[in-house]
C-alpha cells in the first residue's frame, strides 16, 4: 500500500514537472531516434568517465571511515561496498542506500556507530557536492530572470556558513541527535572541508560524464550548463524522498534543462536514454560485486 503510494505521488511530480516544460506525452513518443548521430569513442567514454566517478565516491566513503576511526579498508574495497550499497537505492526512500552500506561496513569490522555516521555524512557531502556543481544549471536556466543570482548565491554562502566550526559542530551534532547516534569522533569543520573537496571532484567528473554522452549523441552543448544540468537534476531528484533514485523526477528536471537548447522532446529521449546509462554503469559492476561479496563469505564458512 505505502509503495503504492508512493508511485502515485512520483507519477503525479513527474507529469507536473513534464507539464510545466510544455511538452506532451505524443511529442515523446514521435520523437526520431535516428536523427541522433552517434560517436562511439565518446559514449564508450561516457561510461568510462561514471564508472571513474562511482569509484571516486567510494573511495571518499572509506576515507570518511578512516577518519572516523573506523580503520583503512582501501580504495578498492571501499568502491566496492559502495557499489553493492548503491542497489539500495533503487528501493522507494532514502534509507536502504545508507543502512545497506553500514551493514556491509560492520561486516569487515567497522564498529556500529561508525558505520551508521560514515553512511550519513557520505551522503551529505555526496548531495552538497552535487548541489555545488549543479549551480552551472541552474544560473543557465535562469535566464535574465531576477533570481538568477539568488539560488547560487545563497547555496554558497550557506555551504561557506556551514563549515565554519561552531556551525558545523552544532548542524552535525543536531543531525545525529535525531538519527540516535553517537557524535563520532574526530568530525570536525577541516575534515568536513576536505570531504566536500573530493565529493566536487567526485561530482564533476559524473558531470562531465553526462556531457560526453550528450556530446556522443552528436549534440554541441555548452560544457558547464550540460553538464550542472545533470548535478542539479539530481538534486532535485534526491529531495523527492518517495521517488527510488529519484527515477521520473530526475528526467523531468532534464527536460526543463535540456529542453530549450535541443527541444523538449530531444531533451526527454536524452533523459530516458541518460537513466539506462546511469543504471547500466551502477548495476552491471554492483551485481557483480554482490556475486564476489556472496562466495566470499560462503568461503569464509567454509572449513
Amino acid at each position: 500500500m505505502l509503495w503504492g503510494g508512493q508511485l502515485v505521488a512520483t507519477l503525479l511530480v513527474t507529469w507536473f514537472v513534464v507539464d510545466r516544460a510544455g511538452v506532451s506525452l505524443a511529442e515523446l513518443r514521435d520523437f526520431d531516434l535516428s536523427s541522433w548521430t552517434l560517436r562511439p569513442v565518446l559514449l564508450a567514454a561516457s561510461c568510462a568517465a561514471l564508472a571513474g566517478g562511482y569509484l571516486i565516491t567510494g573511495a571518499l566513503w572509506g576515507r570518511i571511515v578512516a577518519d572516523l576511526g573506523g580503520g583503512r579498508l582501501g580504495s578498492l574495497a571501499a568502491a566496492r561496498l559502495f557499489m553493492i550499497a548503491n542497489l539500495g537505492r533503487y528501493v522507494p526512500g532514502k534509507v536502504w542506500q545508507i543502512a545497506g552500506l553500514a551493514a556491509l561496513a560492520r561486516q569487515r569490522g567497522i564498529p556500529a556507530p561508525t558505520a551508521a555516521a560514515s553512511a550519513v555524512l557520505g551522503q551529505g557531502v555526496a548531495v552538497a557536492s552535487a548541489a555545488a556543481v549543479g549551480i552551472g544549471g541552474l544560473w543557465s536556466y535562469a535566464g535574465d530572470t531576477p533570481w538568477r543570482w539568488a539560488v547560487p548565491t545563497t547555496l554558497l554562502i550557506g555551504m561557506g556558513v556551514g563549515l565554519t566550526p561552531p556551525v558545523f559542530t552544532k548542524v552535525a551534532e543536531t543531525a545525529f541527535r535525531l538519527a540516535r547516534t553517537e557524535y563520532p569522533v574526530g568530525l570536525d569543520a577541516r575534515r568536513g572541508g576536505e570531504w566536500l573537496m573530493i565529493g566536487l571532484v567526485s561530482w564533476t567528473v559524473y558531470a562531465g560524464a553526462f556531457w560526453l554522452l550528450v556530446s556522443g549523441l552528436g549534440y554541441e552543448l555548452p560544457f558547464v550548463s550540460t553538464a550542472s544540468s545533470f548535478a542539479a537534476a539530481y538534486v532535485i531528484g534526491y529531495v523527492v524522498i518517495f521517488a527510488p533514485a529519484g527515477i521520473g523526477v530526475r528526467e523531468g528536471a532534464l527536460v526543463v534543462f535540456l529542453g530549450p537548447q535541443i527541444g523538449y522532446a530531444a531533451a526527454g529521449a536524452v533523459a530516458a536514454l541518460g537513466r539506462l546509462w546511469t543504471t547500466a554503469v551502477e548495476v552491471v559492476p554492483a551485481a557483480a560485486f554482490w556475486g564476489l561479496h556472496l562466495r566470499a563469505g560462503e568461503g569464509e564458512g567454509t572449513p
